[in-house]
């Protein structure tokens, strides 16, 4: 069959395109009349032809009759409307799942996404910027884990922005941790590691960005001080957990592409679901990321895992915030405002001038170490708490 002449195509490439954001909405019958110089009468006609004959029927019918696959003009209205009225903040790629999953519109992507660009709904993306080689994925899980925070209004333009932390396996994609916080932070890192490691196991190394409570990186410098350690790498370097922090955004381009899939399609699902406070978003992140490692998740390269069990018990301690004291000859260790008295000890008679170890414990409680012995744990108001004893 002989292929439309170039001229015709272009011809009707602009036709369509007008006439589509006629349809959407975006100018009037009356402007796309004037853009095409015709008359009402005759952008009419060409309406009629676009709607009995597709795309094709705006082409010189002497050249090529109209496709039997064409869409029906009612369809292409339904898509557009669809989008434009209920969709219109999700991705191509996400609505055209939607069209399946809600609909039961069983069009192509590309169908869909040509639509929407030429409607004018949704804008076309530059080209791509210069060949970058792909980091090739680790074999197994838990051979290296990525960990940010993204700042975006979650729950739509109208709310303030706040971080998404996530956790997320380099072999897979699988992402193991999501909480929403007003900042990340040493705690808020912290406490995502800490559920990771309980519930997955101990894995070999984590990649991050350069921020504070990762790496020192002191004024001016362009590389991080080694020999300056952070809380949360020093609470890596006693799991034995290498801390790899990452030069540029284009280095992390896995997590970078993951928060990029997130923005584009998790404050849609919120809003769909009538969420509007952060305590409702936690909650729903745990039956989104479901959902989301359903469909997201690879498949390792080999078989196995690199992740290994922990059997200690001083997760809690590790991952808190430590400071050393010396203790006062009253027997007191001051932490800021607060004052901690510390009880008598059957190991000693009187801990006065003995160094020992501050914790600032997840949950807010403080405990006070020396060596192998806690020599108490107190409330955040210096309140001593007592534990309940341990059954042998």
């Amino acid at each position: 069959m002989e292929s439309y002449p170039a001229r015709s195509l272009e011809r009707a490439m602009k036709f369509q395109e007008v006439i589509l954001r006629a349809i959407s909405k975006q100018i009037t019958w009356m402007q796309a009349a004037e853009i095409l110089g015709m008359s009402d009468r005759n952008m009419r006609r060409y309406r009629n032809r676009l709607e009995a004959g597709g795309y094709d029927g705006l082409i010189d019918r002497r050249t090529r009759r109209p496709s039997a696959k064409r869409v029906p003009m009612a369809e292409l209205e339904r898509v557009l409307a669809l989008y434009r009225e209920q969709y219109f903040d999700f991705n191509v790629k996400h609505f055209h799942e939607k069209l399946g999953e809600e609909h039961g519109i069983t069009l192509s992507y590309t169908w869909v996404k040509n639509a929407l660009q030429e409607a004018g709904l949704v804008g076309r993306k530059k080209k791509r910027g210069a060949h970058h080689k792909r980091r090739a994925r680790r074999p197994l899980p838990g051979m290296l884990l990525h960990i940010d925070g993204s700042t975006h209004a979650w729950l739509g333009s109208e709310h303030e922005k706040f971080d998404l932390v996530t956790i997320m396996d380099d072999a897979t994609s699988e992402i193991y941790y999501a909480r929403f916080v007003d900042q990340e932070s040493t705690s808020t890192i912290m406490e995502g590691l800490r559920e990771v490691i309980a519930g997955c196991g101990v894995f070999c190394a984590l990649y991050s960005d350069r921020a504070s409570h990762f790496v020192h990186t002191p004024k001016g410098a362009k590389t991080p001080d080694r020999s300056v350690r952070t809380q949360v790498g020093r609470a890596l370097e006693q799991l034995g957990i290498e801390l790899i922090a990452a030069n540029s955004p284009q280095a992390r381009g896995r997590c970078e592409r993951s928060y990029g899939t997130l923005q584009g399609r998790l404050p849609q699902e919120l809003r769909s679901a009538g969420i509007r406070s952060m305590d409702e978003a936690n909650r729903f992140l745990a039956e989104y990321l479901v959902r989301h490692n359903a469909q997201f998740t690879v498949t390792p390269r080999e078989s196995g895992t690199a992740f290994v069990p922990y059997h200690g018990s001083e997760l809690d301690k590790i991952f808190s915030r430590q400071h050393e004291r010396v203790v006062a000859n009253d027997n007191t260790v001051s932490f800021g405002r607060l004052r901690l008295q510390i009880q008598r000890q059957t190991f000693r008679f009187s801990m006065a001038r003995c160094r020992v170890l501050l914790c600032e414990h997840l949950d807010g409680s403080i405990s006070l170490h020396y060596g192998p012995h806690r020599l108490g744990t107190y409330s955040a108001d210096a309140q001593k708490i007592t534990l309940p004893s341990r059954v042998a």
